[in-house]
């Protein structure tokens, strides 16, 4: 074989290393090493906002914060989020990250927001911190006594003289 027809026969074995070459796409190219996942949250949000879209929604201005009260007397937080609503369908949506926190932390600023329910488990709640601050009243106040008590004296025993 002469030089020429090998250097032919080995340009077109060789995989091309460039990205655009159709040659890299053959049989002959190495497998991939790496796979590339490709990060979907931008389209979900999207897709939300297109779907709001077509809802008609509205943003609403100078919402402070957002409280959603459960069932076992938990509050979902939002502060500061960022809400849509649609009137005629009655759908709001809200942005922003929610935090879960008990009742007892919000109490000062979330008591117009309260209703008869949240109001019954708010009572609940100071009854049972009252009967708690009595009991850890109760044991202080017993410690203090034993401690202050003057142990009785018994007859026949000198205590003096195990001293020496």
């Amino acid at each position: 074989m002469d030089q020429a027809k090998l250097a032919r026969m080995q340009a077109s074995v060789r995989i091309d290393k460039s990205a655009t070459n159709p040659i890299n796409r053959g049989k002959g190219t190495p497998r991939r090493k790496v796979k590339k996942v490709h990060k979907s949250s931008g389209a979900d949000d999207k897709k939300l906002q297109t779907t709001l879209k077509k809802m008609n929604v509205q943003p609403i201005q100078a919402i402070e914060e957002v409280n959603m009260f459960k069932e076992d007397g938990n509050v979902i937080h939002f502060a500061a989020p960022k809400v849509h609503a649609s009137v005629p369908s009655n759908t709001f949506a809200l942005y922003g990250n929610g935090e879960e926190k008990e009742l007892t932390e919000l109490v000062p600023g979330i008591l117009n927001q309260l209703g008869p329910d949240s109001l019954a488990s708010l009572r609940k709640l100071a009854e049972s911190y009252q009967n708690m601050q009595k009991s850890q009243a109760g044991a202080e106040g017993k410690k203090d006594e034993d401690e202050d008590d003057i142990p009785d004296l018994v007859e026949g025993e000198n205590f003096e003289s195990n001293v020496e």
